[in-house]
């Protein structure tokens, strides 16, 4: 049976780690061209950097919620073999479709972290044309969240269904020793 206190750990962390996302999203640095009090160069100030901070806490939520399923289920592949039901086939499969949105989410959330926190400063110098403010799309933090709300659902159904293949699995209806008559 599924262990109660992993799911709500997990359902905590994801939660969290969703919430630290759109958080994100919706914190992101904006930039404005100013001019120096010598009208020498034009240069990007750039507001609040705290989305890079929301950000990578969504990551490593993530990644300590991930961490935590695979170390309860011992990572699919270490330990006794599941019962062959369709448990266990829904298992596998669940278990490749979490992996495939947390490595998404985990790239979104990443790339949106080290994009938004890359500034540019002083572009031009004597130019007429004004420096490209840099910052990170709209949209990349909240693909992140999207596929941390994916990865926390698919990975709670990846450790029921797994729990529900676990048990004792014993091959040819459960005899282990050859059957022997009276010696006569």
């Amino acid at each position: 049976m599924a262990s109660k206190l992993v799911m709500v750990v997990v359902f905590v962390l994801d939660l969290i780690a969703f919430g630290l996302a759109v958080a994100a999203e919706q914190r992101r640095s904006t930039a404005t061209i100013r001019q120096d009090d010598e009208d020498n160069y034009n240069m990007c100030i750039y507001d609040s950097d705290i989305s890079t901070g929301y950000g990578l806490g969504a990551f490593f939520l993530l990644l300590a919620s991930q961490t935590l399923i695979m170390v309860a289920s011992r990572c699919f592949c270490c330990g006794k073999a599941l019962n062959p039901t369709g448990s266990r086939t829904c298992a596998v499969l669940l278990f490749i479709f979490c992996w495939i949105t947390f490595l998404i989410a985990e790239a979104c959330l990443l790339a949106g972290s080290v994009r938004n926190a890359y500034h540019t400063k002083y572009r031009t110098i004597f130019s007429e044309q004004p420096p490209s403010c840099e910052t990170v799309r709209k949209g990349v933090f909240a693909a992140g969240a999207a596929f941390v709300f994916f990865t926390g659902i698919i990975s709670q159904f990846y450790y029921t269904s797994y729990s529900k293949a676990q048990g004792t699995f014993q091959p040819y209806g459960g005899e282990a020793n050859v059957g022997m008559g009276a010696y006569k």
